[in-house]
Formats: C-alpha cells, structure tokens, sequence
C-alpha cells in the first residue's frame, strides 16, 4: 500500500502536525534565551578571567584585575554546577516544583486541557501561553495547507512559519531575536528562491538586502537624533529574512503594518500600566505578524491596498 502524499498536506493533517510543532517551540521558546545567556555568561567569565587583557584593555592595576579575575572565576563555577541544558534534555518539567511531565501531559493541547491548565503534581497553575502557541501553530499550519491547496511548497511555508512564531515569542518575552533562528530563515528564503520555489532570485537577494539596510539606516538615524537605540540588530536581520521571503515589494507593507499594530499595542499597555520596564514594546512580534498578513493576502491584493497595483 502506497502513502498518499496528498493526504499531508491537508489542512487537517498540516494542523495536528502544527498542534506537535507548537508543543516543540514552547520548549525552544523557554530554553533557548536561557541557553544563549549561559553561553554569554561563560564567554565573559572566560574574557574577564584574562589578567593581562584586564590590564591592557581597561586599565586596570594588578590588585583591581585579580577581584575582576576572582569574581569571574565564582561565576565560571556556578555555571559548571548546573545541570545541562539544552533543546532536547532535560525531559519537560513542571517550573514550580520540578514534577517530569509524563507522555498524556505533554500532548499538545490535550495535555493542558485533560489536567485543566495544572500541574498534576502540584496543581500549580501551568501558564495558558502554551497550549495557546500550540492552537496558533496548528492553525497557521492548517491555513497554509488551505492556502497552497496540496501544493508541496506548503511544507516549505509551515517552516517558515514555525520560524516566525518562534522568534514573536522569544522576542516578546525577552526582546531577543537569536541569530541562531533568524539566520537560518535568511538563509532557507534565499536557497528556496535559487532553486525556484518561492519568488525569483533577484526579488529574494533584493529583498533581504533592502531589508536590512532600511531598518539599520532607521536605526541609526533615531541614534543619531536621540542619542537613543530604538531596535535591536535582530530587527534588521528579520525583515531581511522576510524580505528574502516575500520580496522587496512586501517590505513597506510589513513595516507599515507592524508600526501601526505595535504603536496601538504600546497605547494600550501604557494606558493599563502593563509597559516592561524601559517602557518599550518588542517590534520583532509584529514585523512577523505583518509578514503573515501579506503571505495570506498575496502580493496583487497588497499592492492593490497602496494603490501600486
């Protein structure tokens, strides 16, 4: 009996698959920022644990640079006691008491509904954000299974989409977008359009380079200006993947959408006192959301919105 590839790229089918991708980027969503301030916290401790370069880069005298070394050294130690971390191990645990979840807790949006969003152990309440990312997953994967009618390049999308979701999340959360997500989606949208699959060559490499440079110029014009840094690195680096993506043509729509949603957001959590210290709202969540806005929308419709049609 042969298996029909059609069958999976159902919207039904894409869904629950996109149901056990969500249940996956909960995990990267929490561990990786931890894993990334680990390795940034060892890198330093192993930088400041250098005598010499204490001495000849910051100018410190012998007795300051031995506290400075010291002091590395005690941060160097705490790290090597904990216990390993990483995407795949430890297995899922409970973040109050430390209770290993078992398989039926960890299906995707079953497992929080059947134990009513608490822990079994503890019966602490387990964060809604969870089985929330898992629904958005799985309904993003099912509406591009819709969209591309059992096209193949669905799949191509659903990773791409997966990627996005990933970074909104972890830039929420910690104002964070990992190079080790965003480079490669950069890099899958440009080898996606060489081998022809997504948009031509020309309009992803054109793309992923105007949208890099516009949100550097406007990153350094605000500086400029203020003195101030209005976004982070990892910005330019997700509207060049979005460009590489969707196109040159696409970026001025994302970019309009994600200011206008992130500005009304930021009047609201203002208005409810629920501004992060800083006072700042992450623009990462909503350049993805407008990248989603014109991949269902598709490019004539956008075009047609500005009036470029």
């Amino acid at each position: 009996m042969q298996f029909d590839i059609q069958w999976l790229l159902t919207p039904w089918a894409l869904g629950i698959i996109g149901l056990c991708i969500g249940s996956f980027l909960n995990v990267v969503v929490h561990r990786l920022p931890l894993m990334l301030e680990r390795q940034w916290l060892a890198d330093a401790a192993a930088q400041l644990a250098d005598t010499d370069g204490l001495q000849r880069g910051a100018s410190l005298d012998a007795n300051a640079a031995k506290a400075v070394v010291a002091q590395a050294e005690r941060v160097d130690t705490a790290l090597g006691k904990l216990a390993p971390l990483g995407i795949a191990m430890p297995r899922s645990r409970c973040p109050h008491c430390g209770h290993q979840l078992g398989w039926s807790e960890n299906l995707p949006l079953i497992g929080w509904l059947r134990l009513k969003g608490r822990c079994a152990e503890c019966k602490r309440p387990i964060s809604a954000r969870y089985p929330l990312l898992e629904a958005l997953t799985g309904l993003m994967f099912a509406a591009l299974g819709w969209h591309f009618q059992g096209q193949m390049v669905a799949l191509l999308w659903c990773g791409f989409a997966a990627a996005l979701l990933a970074l909104a999340a972890i830039d929420w959360d910690t104002t964070l977008l990992p190079d080790s997500i965003n480079q490669p989606l950069l890099w899958a949208g440009l080898l996606a359009a060489l081998l022809g699959w997504t948009i031509p060559l020309q309009t992803a490499v054109t793309g992923a380079i105007a949208g890099y440079l516009s949100l550097w110029s406007v990153y350094w014009l605000f500086k400029l200006a203020t003195g101030k840094e209005g976004m982070g690195y990892g910005d330019f680096k997700l509207l060049a993947a979005l460009g590489a993506w969707l196109g040159w043509q696409m970026l001025l729509p994302i970019v309009l959408g994600a200011s206008c949603i992130g500005a009304i957001v930021g009047i609201a959590m203002k208005l409810n006192a629920k501004l992060r210290e800083g006072r700042y709202v992450p623009f990462g969540p909503f350049l993805a959301g407008g990248g989603f806005v014109v991949l269902f929308a598709g490019a004539p419709r956008v075009m047609g919105w500005l009036g470029w049609a």
